[in-house]
C-alpha cells in the first residue's frame, strides 16, 4: 500500500509517567502550533495526559515523536498512539480543561 506524504491524519495519544507539573501540556501545545497541526491536549487523572491532533502525515509523525519525548523535566513511561478517522473539527491547537 502506497502512502501519500501529505495525506491528512488524526492521532490520539495518551501518555503516562511524570507528565504533570513539568510543563508537558505547554510543551505539546508549543510543538503542535510550531508544526502546524490542529487539536488539543489535556491532563487526565494523576499521571496521564492525552492529546488529539490532525495534520499532514509528515506533521503527525513529527508531533508523535515530540509528544513521546516530552519536555526535559518529564518522564514518559508509556505512550499509546492510535490513529482515528479525520474529522476536520479543529481550528487551532489548544490546552483543554483537565478531566
Amino acid at each position: 500500500m502506497e502512502t501519500i506524504p501529505d495525506e491528512i491524519q488524526r492521532v490520539h495519544i495518551r501518555v503516562t509517567g511524570r507528565v504533570q507539573g513539568v510543563g508537558f501540556r505547554a510543551h505539546v501545545e508549543y510543538y503542535g502550533l510550531q508544526i502546524g497541526v490542529t487539536g488539543w491536549v489535556r491532563n487526565v487523572g494523576q499521571n496521564s495526559v492525552e492529546t488529539i491532533a490532525e495534520g499532514a502525515r509528515h506533521q503527525i509523525e513529527k508531533f508523535v515523536e515530540l509528544v513521546k519525548q516530552g519536555p526535559r523535566a518529564s518522564r514518559v513511561d508509556e505512550a499509546c498512539v492510535e490513529y482515528e478517522p479525520v474529522t476536520g473539527e479543529f481550528n487551532g491547537f489548544d490546552v483543554k480543561r483537565s478531566v
